[in-house]
């Protein structure tokens, strides 16, 4: 996803870019291993494309894209990011699988209207300037019928155990980001932008009004991270 010039996008992509060789090790430890779970999650949310195209949008290092091209290999899968450097590590991680690894701006998607069966896409939202914006293009992409599921963040309420998540967003992670990927600062924006995002009925919301039906979510690892699904 090569993101627009102006506003989060630039900053956005070179940190991406740094932090791509430690990315998977980092998700594995600040999730305590619950992050493949919920890709898993997605996947079956996505459901069986058949023989048809489906894309998995910031497709990062190829988690979600791997597991639905395992799951489903009749589909034609493309995973789009706008890091090169993420795409590279897909590339390595996953070379024995039948993806097209494709370098695309969620802003502006280079695909016709009506083509993919289902989208995916984990963490890409806190991450834009618009998520609307972003829902209309991934809404103009999918065929009538076709499901989207989105993995991201999400606030925590703010419940007896809240000032504990804080002090891990807080502190946790951005030490396990100076101590794992030697980017300290990376990982204070990522947890930043995690108290700053939608809560996940504003976000379902948002979705709804881009043009979703059947519009559902589900919270995981203590209400700190919601799968959103919906169809066109």
């Amino acid at each position: 996803m090569q993101v627009e010039d102006v506003g989060k996008g630039p900053g956005v992509q070179k940190m991406f870019d740094d932090i791509a060789p430690s990315y998977d090790l980092m998700n594995r430890v600040m999730t305590m291993g619950q992050d493949q779970g919920w890709r898993r999650f997605v996947v079956k949310k996505a459901g069986d494309p058949g023989s048809g195209l489906v894309l998995d949008l910031a497709t990062g290092t190829g988690d979600i894209a791997a597991l639905m091209e395992k799951q489903y290999p009749k589909g034609h899968h493309v995973g789009a990011d706008f890091s090169l450097n993420m795409l590279s590590e897909a590339k390595k991680r996953f070379s024995d699988q039948a993806i097209d690894w494709q370098a695309s701006d969620a802003n502006n998607l280079p695909y016709k209207d009506n083509s993919f069966e289902s989208v995916t896409f984990g963490y890409l939202l806190r991450n834009v300037d618009d998520s609307f914006v972003v829902l209309r293009e991934i809404h103009r992409v999918l065929k009538p019928g076709g499901r989207v599921v989105c993995l991201d963040t999400t606030p925590p309420e703010k419940n007896f155990i809240y000032p504990f998540i804080r002090f891990y967003f807080r502190f946790g992670i951005p030490l396990l980001g100076r101590f794992i990927a030697s980017d300290e600062a990376a990982y204070s924006y990522l947890t930043g932008s995690t108290m700053g995002f939608h809560k996940a009925e504003e976000l379902a919301a948002i979705f709804r009004e881009a043009g979703f039906l059947d519009v559902d979510y589900k919270k995981f690892m203590m209400g700190t991270i919601g799968i959103h699904w919906g169809q066109k």
